[in-house]
C-alpha cells in the first residue's frame, strides 16, 4: 500500500485497515480564522438576546454554520462555505431562514455585514 502526499494522515488508514472500517472521504471544514470570526459574531449576538444556538455541519462539498434563535426551530442564518464556487460567485453565502441567499462573496467578512447589525449614531 503507498500513500501519495494528498490522502492525508496514514495512521489514520492504516488503524481504519485493521478495523475493517474504509476512512472517511476529506470534508470541507472551516479554518480556524474563518471559525473565529463567525463565534466572535455569534457570541456578541448571544450577550444581546438575539441567538440562542448553533450547530456545525461539515459535509463533503460544502461546511455549514446554521444560527438558531431557539434549538427547537429552524436556523435563522446559514452561514455557508462551498469551495467550489469559490472563483465564479464566492465561496461563501448567508442563507435566510426561507433559503434566500441574502449575500454571497469572496471575502467571509464581508458576506457577514449583512446579519451584524452594529450600534449605528444617528
Amino acid at each position: 500500500m503507498s500513500l501519495t502526499s494528498g490522502e492525508g494522515d496514514p495512521s489514520e488508514s492504516r488503524a481504519a485497515e485493521r478495523q475493517g472500517v474504509a476512512p472517511l472521504p476529506p470534508s470541507v471544514t472551516f479554518n480556524r480564522l474563518e471559525l473565529n470570526r463567525i463565534l466572535n459574531l455569534y457570541g456578541r449576538m448571544v450577550a444581546e438576546g438575539e441567538w440562542r444556538d448553533y450547530a456545525i455541519d461539515f459535509l463533503k462539498d460544502q461546511a455549514v454554520f446554521s444560527i438558531f434563535r431557539r434549538a427547537s426551530e429552524v436556523p435563522l442564518y446559514r452561514i455557508v462555505k462551498d469551495p467550489r464556487l469559490a472563483r465564479k460567485q464566492g465561496a461563501y453565502s448567508v442563507v435566510g431562514a426561507s433559503g434566500q441567499i441574502l449575500r454571497r462573496g469572496h471575502e467571509l467578512d464581508r458576506v457577514l455585514l449583512v446579519i451584524d447589525r452594529k450600534l449605528a449614531l444617528v
